[in-house]
This record gives structure tokens, C-alpha cells and sequence, in this order.
């Protein structure tokens, strides 16, 4: 019988692609941070982001992490219309 040639820690696709949404999310997050113009709230919201992922990293159920993942855009979403309407 023919054995695997990957690796016995080698993800599947779907949680490649579910890690690539979280890096994705965890970047553009850290982009949006970078606008905030106070510099003492710019270390609060990376200190943040930064223990929000680490705190999560764990995590492993499909369902979970598709309601974090969505949760992150959301709140992704407030803070870009939040600098939005700070800058106008």
C-alpha cells in the first residue's frame, strides 16, 4: 500500500483557506488600526487585535471559527466608518 507523501499535521484545503480569511482579516485590521490618529488609542486597538487573535488561535470547531471570522468584519467595518467620519 502506497503511504501519503504529506505530512501527518497537513491541513486540508478548507483549513488552508479558512487560515488565509484570518491572516487576511488579522492584516487589514492592523492596516486600519495604523489610521487612527491618537497614537495611545493606535497601541490600545493593536494590543488588542494582537490578544483577540492569540486568545483564539486555539480554536478548531469549523463553526466557531467561521462566527469569529465574521464577527472580525464586522467590527472591521465600524472601525474603517469610525475613521471615516473622524477624517471628514
Amino acid at each position: 500500500m502506497a503511504s501519503s507523501r504529506l505530512p501527518p499535521t497537513a491541513m486540508t484545503l478548507k483549513q488552508f483557506l479558512r487560515r488565509q480569511q484570518v491572516l487576511h482579516l488579522y492584516r487589514k485590521l492592523l492596516q486600519a488600526i495604523r489610521q487612527v490618529p491618537n497614537e495611545a488609542d493606535r497601541h490600545y486597538l493593536r494590543d488588542w487585535a494582537r490578544a483577540e487573535f492569540k486568545r483564539n488561535k486555539g480554536a478548531t470547531e469549523e463553526a466557531t471559527i467561521r462566527m469569529m471570522i465574521t464577527q472580525g468584519n464586522i467590527q472591521l467595518q465600524e472601525l474603517e466608518r469610525t475613521l471615516k467620519l473622524a477624517k471628514s
